[in-house]
Order: structure tokens, then C-alpha cells, then sequence
């Protein structure tokens, strides 16, 4: 007896797989559940959360480590709904995302309204494409959504699942293949002129953005700037692509006034800037403009055209990062660079804003986890005050070291965040790093947690207040209004969860936490304790 043929979930699902998928997360409902089943018989794990948000972004961190698009699946209506947010933070983050919906079918449709809604054309605006699957067209419509969500720059794709259609047998399935775009380096005129700039700078700088992740040019940027001098300074994103601890890295940039008002005069100080894959979209007010294209020059290699006016260069490359420099630095010599020292200064100036041996509160904290855990320890990090100080303070020595909402800033990623790299990661230390407010958002997965099993640490920074947001009426001379909450325990809710929980009030109790989580069986939840107003004068 032959094989009964497949239905369109499985045509869907095994593609999927094709293109390196191994994990989906999201919460089942009745119109997904042939979805579910497909995903799994074609080996695709489907991992239960508390909501779908946090299922998101524990796809995200899979696919911070396996390269392959993340996959959130939810049912029709709230369902739906409830993941808005973390395709919204896909989109922004340049996250590739395959977002999966059950919905009832067309006809039905017509005459059946509980819960029934246009998810496409809501989808629609927070994607770079939507579709509905047909059962024959099921094969081209996964391989547009992967090939969608990866290409530069990668993001989310939605692919609406009629409950019909998903179980529909789909015979005679042709196999068809997207064609793979070589990489691509200029030529002629432009490539000359970028030769000509680079090889007379005596003060360059580079800023170094994410799109340098999705290329795998990281290994010819650390040779580039090698050979040249050339300084650079990273998004929060490509934090890591080199390697932090480098002579020429300044650290990271755009979020941080303290570290801004360093940063931002050399590159003024500058005669060439180099903009090696770098998406603007993470950086804030202070870095729009910060050049005249006219008196200053500025190289752009990007991925894509620049259509986001938040800089303007006197020469504009899209093509691949890597090929590029390397066009650009064959048989050019190398010259000395910024006579003055003037990096070195600024490292030394950084160094002294950003100090390591407070005796306690946020910093300390931070110092004292990085002093604590392994150096190949992955890190995560919510939005909030603590964010901006974590990711001056945290080096990495590898792209993706330490993750985060960098462009949409959703707070509640970093605990889900953890999960989902603790399960690609089971043998590397994972920590999160928290405000309360945002924990609180999602305390539930700790029950996630404990269900997929390993010991990722959650750190809580705990002092009862949107600590950034109080800042900023502070500075604006506003009343404290709808920024305080109460003060709980939070180790007893790990816990209460299953896990382990500390609470911590000085350098001493947490590094003997820290040394606990590390080798216990569970999560552990640290809750640190710190005085409000930690951050001021800090970030």
C-alpha cells in the first residue's frame, strides 16, 4: 500500500526544515493543531510557552545560534494577536521569522465571525510579506517565506493557515529550489575613489552594524581595520563581531549620552568614516546628521539603499561587506593613522566613566557577573537603564554574545530570550539581565524554563521603579507619576517555579549566587537589590 500523499501542513513544514528550522514555539489552539503535527513529523520540535510574545523571542535566540529563520506559530484571533509584538521588534531587529497563524476557512468566513479576523492585513504592516497558504502552491509559498525573511535585511514573514488547507493531500509536489545570490563587490569609478579615500586618511573611524552578522564578512572587517588602523566603534547589535577586547575597539555606540559624548568628537575629529554594515536603526536622536556628506569623507557599504536619511555619505555601496574591503584594500598600503593618539585618549576617557570597582549597585553588579562567569557565557538583555550600562560594560568576544530589542526596545525579551539559548546552547553558561518592571512582564516562563530544563540564570536589578523612565521626568523636572510599584520577592518566585532563588545586596552574596547557579540542576532567579537612583549620572 503506498504512502497516503502529504498534506500541504507537511509540504509547509518540511521546507521549513529544508532551510535549517529545528524549533518552533508559540500556544496551540484548535486551528493550528495539524500545523503543530506536521512541524513535528518533519522534525521540527514545538515547544510550549506561557505566551506568545515570549515565543517569539525564544525563536529569536534559537536563531541567533543556528542561523536558521525563527518560527512562532499561534492560533487564529488573540492568538494572533498576542505575538503583534514581537514581529513588530522582528521586523525592527532584523530578525528572519517565519510567523505561523491558523484561521478558519474563506467560505466559512462568510457566515462564522467568533474571533475571526484579517490577520494578513494586520500582519501586513509589520512584515516584509504575508501569505495565505493554498495547498498546491504550498511548497512555492514556504520557500518565498524563507527566502523573504533571509534576504538583506532579514525579517519576519507572515503565512496565514486555513484550517482546511493545512490538511489537505497534495500529490505530485515538484521540487523546486531558489536560486542563491552570489555576493556582490563594486567596480570601476566607485571602487576607486574608495581606495584613494581610504589610502589618504590619517584619522579614520568605522562604525560596524548588524548587517556585517548576516554576511560573514566578520573575519575580512577584523583584517581591514587591522591593516589600515582604522578605529571602530559597533551598534549594540554587532557587539562582538570583533572581538571587544581588541586594540582598536572604542566598544559600543548610540544609546549612551556618557559614551556618546566621547564618541561622537572623534568621529567629528575624523577625515573618513567608514560605515561597515551599519542599519541606523538602533541608534537614537544623537547620531542622525552627525556628518556633513559635503566636508566630510564618509563611505557606506550597506546592504540595502539607504532610505532612512539618518546619514548621508559622499559615496554609497551596496554590496557585501567583506568582498568590498577586500576590492578595496588589495595592493593598498597601509599608512600610520590618528598621530595625535586621540582613540587611545577616548578608550582611556571611557574607561574612567564607565568604572568596575564601585562598591555596589547596577554597575557592580555588572562588574561583578562578568568577574564571575565563564568568558563563554551567553548574555541577554531587557530594556531599561540597566540595558544602556550593560552594554558599555559587558565586552564580547563574539558576534552575538550578548542579545537584546536594540531598535524597538521590548521590554520582557531577556527571560525568554535566555530559554530559547539555553536550548541551543545547553552546554554554555546563559544569563539574562532584568529590570523588575520587565521580569514582572514575563515571571510565567519561568515555568517554561523549568519544563525545557538546564540552568540558565535569570538576574533581576531590583529597585521598584521604571528606572529609566524616572530618570527622564527627573531631568524634565516632573512630578514621580505612574513609575513606582511594589517590591517583591522575586527569588521566591523562582522558587515557587521550580528553581533556585537568591536575593543579593552586596558583591559578596552575589558572586557566591552566581557560583551556585552555575552548578546547580535548575534555573536560578538572583534578585540584586539596588538603591534607586543607581543609574544616575551612569548611563
Amino acid at each position: 500500500m503506498q504512502d497516503p500523499s502529504p498534506r500541504a501542513a507537511d509540504i509547509l513544514a518540511q521546507r521549513l526544515y529544508e532551510a535549517g528550522c529545528r524549533h518552533a514555539f508559540g500556544m496551540p489552539g484548535g486551528e493550528v493543531l495539524t500545523l503543530v503535527d506536521a512541524l513535528e513529523k518533519a522534525g521540527i520540535t514545538f515547544h510550549l510557552t506561557k505566551h506568545e510574545n515570549s515565543a517569539g523571542f525564544m525563536a529569536e535566540a534559537v536563531h541567533h545560534r543556528d542561523g536558521a529563520p525563527a518560527i512562532l506559530v499561534a492560533t487564529l484571533g488573540p492568538g494572533a494577536m498576542n505575538g503583534i509584538n514581537v514581529v513588530a521588534n522582528a521586523l525592527q531587529d532584523r530578525v528572519p521569522m517565519v510567523v505561523l497563524t491558523g484561521c478558519v476557512d474563506a467560505d466559512e468566513a462568510l457566515t462564522y465571525t467568533h474571533q475571526v479576523m484579517d490577520h494578513s492585513r494586520v500582519y501586513r504592516s509589520i512584515t516584509k510579506g504575508t501569505y495565505t497558504l493554498t495547498a498546491k502552491g504550498a511548497d512555492i509559498i514556504a520557500d518565498k517565506a524563507v527566502s523573504l525573511a533571509m534576504q538583506p535585511r532579514p525579517g519576519p514573514v507572515h503565512i496565514d493557515v486555513p484550517i482546511s488547507v493545512a490538511d489537505t493531500p497534495v500529490a505530485g509536489v515538484k521540487r523546486r529550489r531558489l536560486a542563491k545570490v552570489a555576493p556582490v563587490s563594486p567596480g570601476g569609478e566607485c571602487l576607486e575613489k574608495a581606495r584613494r579615500w581610504v589610502a589618504e586618511a590619517e584619522r579614520p573611524i568605522a562604525i560596524i552594524g548588524l548587517d556585517v552578522l548576516y554576511d560573514d564578512s566578520r573575519s575580512v572587517v577584523q583584517a581591514f581595520l587591522e591593516h589600515f588602523g582604522i578605529p571602530f566603534v559597533t551598534t549594540y547589535k554587532a557587539k562582538g563581531v570583533v572581538p571587544e577586547d581588541h586594540a582598536l575597539c572604542l566598544g559600543g555606540a548610540g544609546l549612551s549620552p556618557l559614551a556618546d559624548k566621547h564618541l561622537v568628537p572623534l568621529i567629528e575629529q575624523s577625515d573618513l568614516v567608514l560605515c561597515l554594515g551599519y542599519d541606523p536603526i538602533e541608534m537614537r536622536p544623537g547620531w542622525r546628521e552627525i556628518w556633513n556628506p559635503e566636508e566630510k569623507r564618509v563611505i557606506d557599504i550597506s546592504a540595502v539603499v539607504n532610505d532612512h536619511y539618518m546619514h548621508q555619505a559622499g559615496l554609497n555601496l551596496v554590496a557585501h561587506t567583506g568582498e568590498t574591503l577586500e576590492a578595496i584594500a588589495k595592493g593598498n598600503p597601509a599608512r600610520e593613522t590618528w598621530p595625535g593618539n586621540e582613540p587611545e585618549q577616548i578608550k582611556a576617557a571611557l574607561a574612567k566613566d564607565f568604572p568596575t570597582d564601585e562598591s555596589w549597585g547596577p554597575a557592580a553588579v555588572i562588574a561583578e557577573t562578568r568577574a564571575v562567569l565563564p568568558l563563554e557565557t551567553l548574555a541577554t538583555a531587557d530594556s531599561g537603564a540597566h540595558r544602556i550600562l550593560l552594554s558599555q560594560m559587558w565586552a564580547c568576544n563574539e558576534e552575538r554574545g550578548l542579545i537584546q530589542s536594540s531598535a524597538l526596545c521590548t521590554m520582557g525579551c531577556a527571560v525568554p530570550m535566555a530559554i530559547g539559548l539555553k536550548l541551543a546552547e545547553p552546554d554554555r553558561p546563559v544569563i539574562s539581565f532584568s529590570g523588575d518592571a520587565g521580569f514582572l512582564m514575563v515571571a510565567g516562563e519561568l515555568s517554561t524554563a523549568a519544563e525545557m530544563g538546564g540552568n540558565p540564570i535569570f538576574l533581576v536589578f531590583v529597585d521598584a521603579s521604571l528606572a529609566l523612565i524616572e530618570l527622564k521626568q527627573r531631568q524634565r523636572q516632573m512630578r514621580n507619576t505612574g513609575v513606582d510599584f511594589g517590591h517583591h520577592d522575586f527569588a521566591a518566585m523562582g522558587r515557587a517555579f521550580g528553581g533556585n532563588g537568591h536575593t543579593v545586596r552586596n558583591r559578596a552574596e552575589l558572586r557566591a549566587a552566581l557560583e551556585a547557579a552555575v552548578k546547580a540542576e535548575t534555573f536560578t532567579v538572583i534578585a540584586a537589590e539596588v538603591e534607586r537612583g543607581g543609574y544616575d549620572g551612569r548611563i
